[in-house]
């Protein structure tokens, strides 16, 4: 029975060491004020897609190549927008980002207009390549 409960308070004591990181990292996000969202890019697919974030948010995207390198561009104009003013403020610029397999690039940027905002693999990944896409929902 003693076994038994120093054990269970072995296994309960790594769960929650393994957890401090994560909610640190979470805590520190959140103290910026800012939205983290992981992407993985992998063969012909950015996953999740849609992302759904709200007008006004500071936005942290941290994508990871999986399978080999991919790319990674996104609009800053919406669907059906007139060119004028970016609806997306990245900081800092943002062009094509090119990102080899297994590392993580960041593209930060504020949503400051609702609308869809269309990203896509600026890196030719493969014979379906130019199906590799994805959106950004900025709601308000």
């Amino acid at each position: 029975m003693t076994l038994r409960i120093v054990l269970s308070a072995l296994v309960l004591a790594g769960l929650i060491a393994s957890t401090v990181p994560t909610l640190s990292a979470q805590s520190a996000a959140s103290a910026e004020g800012v939205q983290v969202i992981t992407v993985t890019a992998k063969q012909y697919e950015f996953a999740p897609s849609p992302i759904r974030v709200k007008q006004g948010t500071k936005v942290r995207l941290n994508v990871t190549a999986i399978d080999h390198a991919h790319g990674f561009k996104i609009s800053p104009v919406p669907e059906g927008g007139d060119g004028g003013e970016p609806g997306l403020v990245f900081s800092p610029a943002q062009d094509c980002t090119k990102i080899e397999k297994g590392e993580t690039t960041t593209v930060e940027f504020t949503a400051q207009k609702a609308g869809t905002y269309h990203f896509r693999c600026c890196v030719v990944c493969g014979f379906h390549h130019h199906s590799m896409k994805g959106e950004v929902i900025v709601e308000p």
